[in-house]
C-alpha cells in the first residue's frame, strides 16, 4: 500500500511560496460566491451599476488612504456586501487591477486576510466607522431604487468583469469543495502547476488548469499584494494560463495532461480536479445527480433517519513497461472493478487494449456511498479451468478511510507488476435522502399487526379498527418510519362479523417513527411516535380531492383531464408560514429532467432542450411530482424534492421535510386511485414483499458517470439515479411476486378484499 506521488514532493522545495493561507481563503470564497449566486438583487442592471461607482468613488480612495506603502499589513476593514463584489470581480483580472491602483494611487492595494466570522464583523463595522465619517451623505448600503433611470455607467470595465462573473459560483457548487482535506489537496496541485508554468511555460501555446487549481488560483488572485509578491517572477508567464470564460481547445488540454504525466508521473485529472472550462464549442458532461449544498438538515429531529454520504471516484491505468514482453497478456487479461460492501453484484469489465504504457487512461469515473467501504480492482484472465468465464489473478484494494488519510486524495497499487492503478476520490459530503414505501401487513387501532400470534398475546381478545400500513426503507434497506391508513372499524368475530368501512372523513393517514417492534419473525407493533397525519377534507368546487396536513399543510388536487395523469394539478400551501411559496409540478422538473447524457455540441443541447419542452408529458413522466419551493434567495424556484406517488418512492434534499414529502406521496395516490377507481399504486397488498438481498445491490450505492456508462455496454438501471428507470429499480420483484400471489392469501380476520376496495376505490 503507497501513497501515489504528489505535486508538493517537488513544489515545497522549488516553485514559489504562497503568502496567503490558500485553504482558508478558498473557503471563504466560496461562500462568498454562493450568497452572491443567491442575492438576485445584487444583479439588477442599477444595481451593479450603483455598485461600481460606489467602489470606483468612495471605496478605492477610502482603502488607498488607510494603505501605507511598503507596509505588508493591510488595514483591517471589509466594504459593503455589493462593493466587496465589484472588488472581487476587479482582482481576478490581476494586469487591470494593478494598472488601475498605479495609475489612480500610485500603489498597488490589498485585501486584508480575514477568515472567521467574529474578524470579518470586526472589520465590516469598522469600515461602516470610517464609511459615515468619511461620506456623511452616502449610505453604506447599496440603497438604489430599481424604479428609477439605470444611471450611467462609470466604468465600462469594470461593468464588463462583474457581469462575466456573475455565474462564477456555478464553477464550484459541489459540496466538498468547502472541505478542508479537499482543499489541502487542492493547494498542493497549484503549486505543483505554478512549478509547470515557471519551468516549461515555453513548451505550451496555453495551460490549462483543473477545476481545483482553477478554485486556487482565483482565490489566490483576489488577494492582490500577496499574488503580486508571490509571483513577480512570473507574471508574463501568467499569461498563458487559460482564464476561467475562455474557451480551451483538445489540443491544449491534451498537451497540459503529457507535460503533468511527463513531470509527475501521475494523471492530470483526478476526482474533483477535472478541466471544467469550456472545451470548445463542446459542453462537458455533468453528474447525473443534483450535488449542490444543504446547509441544514430539517431531518435530524428523526432519530430513525441516518444520513447518506457520497464521493466522486476516478481510476486511472497505465500499463508499465515490462509487460511489453508479453504482448499476449494484454488481449487476454482485463481488469474488473467492484464494491468492498452494499453493491457486490457490480462488476465493471476493462480489457487491458484499452490501456497503454505511455499515458494513463481513465478507467472508471463513478459516485459511491461510504457505506460501500472502497472499491476492488481484480486482475482476471479469459478462460478458466473449463475455458469459459475468466480465473482471478490478483486483488488489490482501495479503502475510502486510506484515501481520506492521504493528504492529495490519491492512492496507488502496482498489479502483478503489470499495471499501474491511481485512484483518487473527493471527500464524502450529505447527499439527498432516498426512501421508499414498501407493503406490510394490516394493523389494528393499536398498532399492532393482524395475526394469532397478536391475539394469543393478548388473551384472544379481537383486535379492534383495521388500518392498512406500509413501512419506509432508506437506502440500506433500515426501517425509518410506520405510514398507515385508516380503512375500517370494528373486528372479526367467527359468526359473521366483520370490521366495516370507516367514514370518508375517517379514512386518516399516519406516519410514525421508528421500526416495528417484531415479537415472531416478521409480526410486530408499529412505533409509537406519531410524527405526522393527513386528514382528508372537503375539497373547493374547483378541486377534486383536498387534505390538512398536521404539518399546517394544506393539498388541493385538481384533474383537469380524465384520460391522462398528466392532467393532474397540484395546490400547497401553508397558512403558518405564507412567506414560503411552493409548487407541485407534474413530472420530472429541474435538476430532475432525464437529459441525453452523451456530449453534445452547445447547438445541439440547445436545439434538444426545446425539442424536449415542445413535446408533451409522456407516459415515463407519469407519477412523478416535484417539490419546489420559492423564497427570496431562490425566487426562480429550488426544487428540494423527488416524489413518485404511483411507486411511493421520494428523494429530498436534507432541508426539505422527510415527513410532508412522505404525507404528500401516500395522499396523492390514495386521492387519485379514487378518482380513477384503480389501484394504481398497488395499495390493496398487504403483505411485505421479496426484496434483493441486502449488499447485492443496494439502492443507489454506486453510481456511474454519465459519460463512462454511455461509452460501455453498462445498460442496468442500479447504477443510475432511480428516477432515470424507477419503474426498473422499483418493481423488478415486486412484478413476480404479485402475480404469483394467490387471490385469497389473506385471512379473512383483516377484513377482506370488499373493505379495502371501498376504502381506497370506489
Amino acid at each position: 500500500m503507497s501513497e501515489s506521488r504528489n505535486a508538493s514532493e517537488i513544489s515545497e522545495v522549488e516553485t514559489i511560496r504562497v503568502g496567503v493561507d490558500l485553504v482558508s481563503a478558498a473557503r471563504r470564497n466560496i461562500g462568498f460566491l454562493r450568497v452572491v449566486a443567491e442575492s438576485q438583487w445584487l444583479h439588477d442592471k442599477a444595481t451593479v451599476v450603483e455598485a461600481i461607482r460606489r467602489y470606483d468613488e468612495l471605496w478605492m480612495p477610502l482603502i488607498s488612504d488607510l494603505t501605507v506603502v511598503g507596509s505588508t499589513n493591510t488595514p483591517m476593514v471589509l466594504p459593503p456586501f455589493d462593493v466587496e463584489w465589484v472588488w472581487f470581480c476587479h482582482t481576478l483580472n490581476p494586469v487591470s487591477y494593478q494598472k488601475y491602483c498605479e495609475s489612480r494611487f500610485s500603489k498597488l492595494i490589498g485585501k486584508a486576510a480575514i477568515f472567521d466570522e467574529e474578524n470579518e464583523e470586526y472589520a465590516l463595522l469598522r469600515c461602516k466607522t470610517i464609511w459615515t465619517h468619511k461620506y456623511p451623505s452616502e449610505p453604506f448600503e447599496n440603497e438604489t431604487d430599481l424604479d428609477m433611470p439605470i444611471p450611467v455607467v462609470t466604468n465600462q470595465e469594470l461593468l464588463v468583469e462583474v457581469t462575466k462573473h456573475r455565474f462564477l459560483y456555478s464553477m464550484f457548487p459541489e459540496a466538498y469543495r468547502s472541505e478542508i482535506v479537499y482543499l489541502i489537496a487542492a493547494r498542493q496541485r497549484y503549486k505543483g502547476f505554478l512549478y509547470m508554468v515557471q519551468s516549461f511555460c515555453d513548451e505550451c501555446s496555453r495551460l490549462v488548469p483543473a477545476s481545483d487549481i482553477l478554485l486556487m488560483w482565483l482565490t489566490h488572485q483576489s488577494y492582490p499584494t500577496v499574488y503580486a509578491e508571490d509571483l513577480k517572477e512570473m507574471e508574463g508567464d501568467m499569461g498563458k494560463v487559460m482564464t476561467v470564460w475562455e474557451s480551451v481547445k483538445e489540443k491544449e488540454v491534451k498537451e497540459i495532461k503529457i507535460l503533468w504525466e511527463r513531470e509527475f508521473d501521475q494523471p492530470f485529472d483526478k476526482a474533483g480536479g477535472e478541466v471544467v472550462l469550456d472545451l470548445d464549442k463542446v459542453k462537458l458532461v455533468k453528474p447525473p445527480f443534483y450535488w449542490d449544498v444543504s446547509y441544514t438538515d430539517v431531518n435530524t429531529k428523526y432519530k430513525s433517519m441516518l444520513p447518506r454520504f457520497l464521493l466522486e471516484v476516478c481510476v486511472f491505468v497505465r500499463l508499465n513497461s515490462r509487460m511489453k514482453a508479453t504482448q499476449q497478456n494484454v488481449t487476454s487479461e482485463f481488469l474488473r472493478l467492484g464494491m468492498s460492501r452494499c453493491h457486490r453484484e457490480l462488476k465493471l469489465d476493462k480489457s487491458m487494449s484499452n490501456f497503454c504504457y505511455d499515458s494513463w487512461r481513465k478507467a472508471w469515473h463513478l459516485y459511491c456511498e461510504f457505506g460501500t467501504k472502497g472499491i476492488i480492482v481484480e486482475l482476471r484472465h479469459h478462460g478458466g479451468k473449463c475455458f469459459k468465464g475468466s480465473s482471478l489473478q490478483q486483488t488489490v484494494t482501495f479503502s475510502w478511510n486510506d484515501f481520506l488519510r492521504a493528504s492529495s486524495l490519491t492512492l496507488e497499487r502496482e498489479v502483478a507488476q503489470q499495471v499501474r492503478i491511481v485512484a483518487s476520490v473527493t471527500p464524502p459530503v450529505q447527499a439527498p435522502y432516498l426512501l421508499k414505501c414498501v407493503p406490510d401487513r394490516v394493523t389494528d387501532d393499536s398498532g399492532s399487526m393482524i395475526s394469532d400470534v397478536i391475539l394469543r398475546m393478548n388473551r384472544y381478545r379481537p383486535q379492534e379498527g383495521r388500518w392498512l400500513s406500509r413501512t419506509v426503507l432508506d437506502h440500506a434497506g433500515r426501517e425509518c418510519f410506520v405510514i398507515r391508513i385508516r380503512v375500517g372499524e370494528g373486528f372479526w368475530r367467527r359468526g359473521g362479523e366483520n370490521p366495516s368501512a370507516v367514514k370518508w372523513e375517517d379514512r386518516i393517514i399516519e406516519i410514525r417513527e421508528g421500526s416495528w417492534s417484531y415479537v415472531a419473525d416478521s409480526i410486530g407493533k408499529a412505533p409509537e411516535k406519531v410524527v405526522g397525519m393527513a386528514t382528508p377534507k372537503e375539497p373547493p368546487e374547483q378541486w377534486k380531492a383536498a387534505w390538512k396536513f398536521s404539518t399546517g399543510d394544506e393539498l388541493m388536487i385538481g384533474w383537469e383531464s380524465s384520460t391522462s395523469l398528466s392532467g393532474l394539478i397540484f395546490c400547497l400551501g401553508n397558512g403558518m408560514s405564507p412567506e414560503s411559496s411552493v409548487k407541485l409540478l407534474n413530472g420530472r422538473k429541474m435538476q430532475y429532467r432525464v437529459k441525453n447524457t452523451k456530449s453534445e455540441s452547445k447547438d445541439e443541447e440547445n436545439r434538444n432542450k426545446e425539442e424536449e419542452e415542445g413535446k408533451e408529458e409522456d407516459e415515463d413522466e407519469e407519477g412523478f411530482v416535484t417539490l419546489v419551493r420559492f423564497t427570496e434567495e431562490n425566487p426562480t424556484g429550488r426544487a428540494t424534492a423527488l416524489l413518485n406517488w404511483k411507486l411511493l418512492v421520494v428523494e429530498l434534499l436534507p432541508e426539505e421535510d422527510a415527513v410532508l414529502v412522505l404525507l404528500l406521496c401516500i395522499s396523492i395516490l390514495r386521492s387519485v386511485s379514487e378518482m380513477k377507481k384503480e389501484d394504481l399504486g398497488c395499495l390493496l397488498l398487504r403483505r411485505r414483499l421479496k426484496e434483493a438481498k441486502l449488499g447485492a445491490r443496494d439502492w443507489g450505492s454506486v453510481i456511474l458517470h454519465p459519460y463512462y456508462s454511455s461509452s460501455s455496454s453498462i445498460t442496468s438501471p442500479y447504477v443510475q439515479p432511480w428516477y432515470w428507470n424507477a419503474k426498473a429499480v422499483m418493481t423488478s420483484d415486486k412484478a413476480d411476486y404479485i402475480t404469483r400471489q394467490p387471490a385469497l392469501s389473506y385471512s379473512l380476520v383483516e377484513g377482506g378484499d370488499k373493505l379495502y376496495k371501498r376504502g381506497f376505490i370506489t
